[in-house]
């Protein structure tokens, strides 16, 4: 019974630690998506605050040339701004550092034309 009391109140405190990774929570234009004009910046928000000293992306055409102008932290999103983009596929490739010093990266893909 003295068991099965101390895990009950351990139970609790399982739960309770914080998540410990910026992951990609969502990005405008739209993982997968396909917009209809080119967007002259991405924004990408993330799951905590990023150190903006190490955050980054680079966006690629489908030939693997860089159409990104860099890209800006502030807070738990990141600014990329890119050049005119004519109808195609992109590639971002994303790689944050959040402030508890955890790296992630990870990458998707947009489209734009009709």
């Amino acid at each position: 019974m003295r068991k099965v009391l101390l895990a009950l109140l351990a139970f609790p405190l399982a739960g309770t630690t914080a998540q410990a990774h910026a992951f990609l929570d969502h990005a405008s234009p739209r993982v997968g998506s396909t917009v209809r004009s080119a967007p002259r910046q991405l924004t990408l928000w993330f799951t905590q605050q990023l150190e903006p000293s190490f955050s980054s992306a680079q966006v690629r055409d489908a030939s693997g040339a860089r159409v990104d102008q860099g890209a800006r932290a502030q807070g738990m999103q990141l600014h990329v701004a890119v050049k005119p983009l004519p109808p195609g596929t992109y590639k971002v490739h994303w790689r944050v550092l959040s402030v508890d010093t955890h790296t992630t990266e990870g990458s998707f893909s947009f489209r734009v034309g009709p």
